[in-house]
């Protein structure tokens, strides 16, 4: 099995929203920042790609047709060439909402560990490695730097992918262009809306 989707966006753009959308469509399963919770093999694996290493990416990806969310949009392009066939969303959103969704969700529970045990798993420290300091310098409270991060990266993907092989799309989007886009039919079923930034931080303060 190889990948028929690739998801070019960062996270906080919908990814796990747009995960739920590709499985009702078929594309089952979708691999997301989720996933990783229950391969514990798999965050050495992104680090190693991360430090340029050579990746089995058809063994990576066993078992699953699309990828979205970080870290695997990270390595889009490595994703590209190792599946030439599949096509490339670029899910993305406004700028500034996205910058005050990733600081009231992800960083703000990322930073929340430095320091403690919880610093030293091997999730963390891949979040870490591959997004807060390979990204962003670990530089997150510097708004104008994250998001030049951002933009540069999503300008990068516009501009690099074949425009037949490209779809940017943005929450709120709905089905119709996503199902044009993929060849399938507009299912029935409301298109999903799942971790909101309230849902989010009800998630982890369970934990």
């Amino acid at each position: 099995m190889s990948l028929d989707v690739i998801g070019a966006g960062f996270g906080r753009t919908g990814t796990l929203s747009l995960k739920q959308a590709l499985e009702q469509l078929g594309f089952n399963k979708c691999y997301h920042m989720m996933e990783i919770f229950g391969l514990p093999d798999h965050p050495e694996q992104w680090r190693a790609a991360h430090r340029g290493d050579a990746i089995d990416w058809e063994k990576l990806f066993t078992g699953y047709r699309a990828s979205v969310d970080w870290p695997s949009c990270n390595f889009w392009k490595e994703q590209l060439q190792a599946f030439p066939k599949a096509k490339v969303i670029l899910s993305f959103r406004d700028s500034d909402s996205w910058y005050e969704s990733i600081m009231n969700t992800i960083w703000k529970f990322s930073s929340m560990s430095i320091g403690t045990p919880m610093a030293e798993s091997a999730q963390n420290k891949m979040v870490f490695e591959l997004i807060w300091d390979g990204k962003f310098q670990r530089r997150m409270a510097d708004k104008k730097h994250v998001i030049e991060v951002y933009e540069h990266h999503n300008r990068n993907v516009i501009e690099s992918v074949p425009q037949e092989k490209l779809l940017v799309y943005r929450p709120g989007d709905g089905w119709e262009p996503l199902c044009k886009f993929l060849g399938v039919p507009v299912p029935e079923a409301s298109y999903p809306k799942t971790n909101s930034t309230e849902e989010f931080n009800q998630m982890f303060a369970k934990k």
